[in-house]
């Protein structure tokens, strides 16, 4: 809805920039201002200013400036809605309402939220309470502590008519128990009763925090195990996910989200330090709750059991969200070892194990690449049509126009690696990429055939392709990161070089420091520490590149010789590159200040790109300076 100036105006006035900020960072006084450190950046030297009098504050090292709602939408994922209900509250004012059937519905919802708030507390009363004490040793012994079982709210529904009975008696409408399912109708003439009863109880939060909701475990064997409050005009269950409320602020400082199967896994995520951990409902994820994570982090992980309902679960919500997929926002998908959920690993093998399944978490396009792979066999040239014409259907799914175009010229590059003839091919593919071993082991439909590679020619090493000089350097890491020997081989060549990307270049530096201190470490090993170490995401965006189609010998599956002669190939031509960047300087100086001096640095120049060509031939384009007569 469109809010009167005027009223958000008012709530500028009753709430100050500096109030809110200073919920999130340390304000010092200078002058008439507040300085703090920035909540949008690392940094040691308080760079974020707060001018209360005139209602906003600016960023100096990030260029982020705006008022409270910007602040509260920028830091706790809000909308401007959500940011503007929030501050009103604070403020003490009534949201507008714009007509009367709206005031009513308002004042509706009111008896629902108190209700269900006034059972949350009820439940969680009784958990402390003589008859919820098998309830309470069952989540001690689930490894929950006091102050996780206070933060979730959890609580315990006592068996009978307890909540009915004492409700009644406070005055709580009956019609609005029923309304909000915290009473059962009765069947065939018969009293209402208790929804929940002898039932462990897991409160559900409306993105604002306030309980709208729950599910129950039962005590025992019976059945079913697990019960949620059916959709009410409080809640609808596709449309929000358990613990979003406690997890939206770490996961706008983090920039990622953790979806979870189940409540129990979400708490043991959040008692283990992951915070930013939600699951669905009890249902498969919907189109909402997608876009509800997106809201979150561009690529949310979905953290799924490794069974085969885990796996299930995750192709279904790979599918529905194909044709939601736009620029910058996919899913990725880590997948439990066989017979274990993230509440087993976090409680039994702890954060540091968890966070290695986080670290190999394969991305959308590489579920749906394995899933076609196992329902295509390939030994003939109608079994390989089939699994072409599956492959770009699947692409035909996106709706972006764009994310499609990208798609398709993925799954035709691995066809083509699928395909070629086979000569000289390896096995054993790195894990989330193009298929093989990874995080999903194989799980769907099977480990995927290895993908052949032939040495490259001595006509295909003399090609240039073209690429950029940013690409042929992350060709170089990658070659080393999927072939860890490589680097005693490159290490003093490619520890004298600097990478235009400041992040690939830490990289580097790392990469390379810790394959020296551990000389036998494989590509997945070193891959692993160097994402916990912070590298995530770049290790994702240059692993998953696509100029693997260039660069075959960059691939895990290629030999150490077809590595180190790739590798040696394209340091030369960036060294290449860079000297005829210079000589081109010292040509354009040559001539504009012709003399002794710069023609002999212009020769001296010459003399050493000509040798870095190619030693069988002249390259294309560089006949100018490099040509010389057999």
């Amino acid at each position: 809805m469109a809010f009167p100036p005027q009223f958000l105006d008012e709530i500028r006035t009753r709430v100050s920039v500096s109030a809110v900020v200073g919920r999130r960072a340390k304000l010092i006084r200078r002058g008439r201002e507040f300085v703090c450190l920035s909540p949008f950046n690392n940094e040691k030297t308080p760079s974020f200013t707060i001018n209360d009098d005139k209602g906003f504050y600016h960023c100096f090292s990030t260029g982020e400036h705006g008022d409270i709602f910007t602040f509260l939408m920028k830091t706790q994922n809000l909308t401007f809605p959500e940011a503007v209900e929030r501050l009103a509250e604070e403020a003490g004012l009534e949201m507008p309402r714009q007509t009367r059937e709206e005031a009513q519905q308002a004042v509706e919802g009111a008896r629902g939220r108190e209700a269900v708030d006034a059972a949350c507390v009820l439940y969680e009363q009784a958990l402390r309470e003589p008859a919820g004490k098998r309830a309470l040793d069952y989540l001690h012994g689930r490894g929950l502590t006091d102050e996780t079982i206070k933060r979730f709210r959890l609580g315990y529904a006592p068996n009978g008519n307890v909540l009915k009975t004492k409700f009644l008696a406070r005055g709580v409408p009956e019609d609005v128990l029923m309304e909000t399912r915290l009473l059962s109708p009765g069947k065939d003439g018969r009293e209402s009763f208790d929804f929940f009863r002898d039932r462990v109880m897991f409160p559900i939060f409306d993105l604002r925090g306030r309980p709208v909701a729950f599910g129950g475990r039962v005590m025992g064997e019976g059945e079913p195990k697990y019960l949620n409050s059916p959709d009410t005009p409080l809640f609808h269950k596709g449309q929000i996910l358990y613990g979003l409320a406690l997890a939206r602020t770490a996961a706008a400082e983090k920039r990622e989200i953790i979806v979870a199967e189940g409540y129990m896994d979400v708490i043991a995520l959040a008692q283990a330090g992951f915070t930013h951990a939600v699951a669905p409902l009890g249902t498969a994820m919907t189109e909402s709750q997608i876009e509800l994570l997106w809201r979150m982090a561009p690529e949310p992980t979905l953290c799924f059991d490794g069974d085969r309902a885990g796996r299930a679960a995750a192709l279904r919500a790979a599918e529905r969200a194909l044709p939601l997929l736009k620029p910058g926002l996919s899913l990725r998908f880590a997948m439990m070892p066989a017979g274990k959920d993230p509440d087993d690993i976090c409680r039994r093998d702890g954060p540091d194990a968890m966070a290695r399944v986080l670290a190999e978490a394969s991305p959308l396009s590489d579920v749906m690449w394995r899933q076609m792979l196992g329902e295509h066999q390939t030994d003939t040239p109608e079994r390989r049509a089939g699994l072409e014409k599956a492959v770009m259907a699947k692409a035909g799914l996106i709706a972006d126009e764009t994310v499609q175009a990208q798609y398709r010229r993925l799954f035709k590059d691995r066809l083509f690696e699928l395909f070629r003839p086979q000569s000289g091919a390896k096995t054993g593919n790195r894990g989330g990429k193009s298929g093989g071993k990874s995080g999903f082991g194989g799980s769907f439909g099977g480990s995927r055939p290895p993908i052949p590679h032939r040495p490259p020619s001595a006509a295909y090493m003399r090609r240039d392709f073209g690429l950029p000089q940013p690409t042929r350097e992350r060709i170089l890491l990658a070659t080393l990161l999927n072939h860890p020997g490589l680097r005693d081989h490159v290490e003093e060549r490619l520890g004298g070089m600097s990478f235009a990307d400041s992040r690939l270049d830490s990289l580097r530096q790392t990469a390379l420091m810790h394959i020296a201190q551990n000389p036998e470490l494989d590509f997945e090993a070193l891959q692993a520490h160097l994402a916990k170490l912070g590298f995530a995401e770049e290790l994702g965006n240059l692993l998953n590149s696509d100029f693997y189609i260039h660069a075959g010998w960059a691939r895990p599956a290629a030999s150490m010789g077809e590595a180190t002669a790739g590798w040696d190939h394209t340091f030369t031509l960036c060294q290449r590159a860079e000297l005829e960047a210079d000589l081109k300087r010292a040509q354009d100086e040559m001539t504009e200040n012709p003399s002794d001096e710069t023609f002999a640095a212009y020769k001296a120049l010459l003399e050493q790109v000509r040798p870095v060509g190619d030693e069988d031939g002249d390259e294309p384009g560089f006949e100018e300076t490099s040509h010389h007569k057999r």
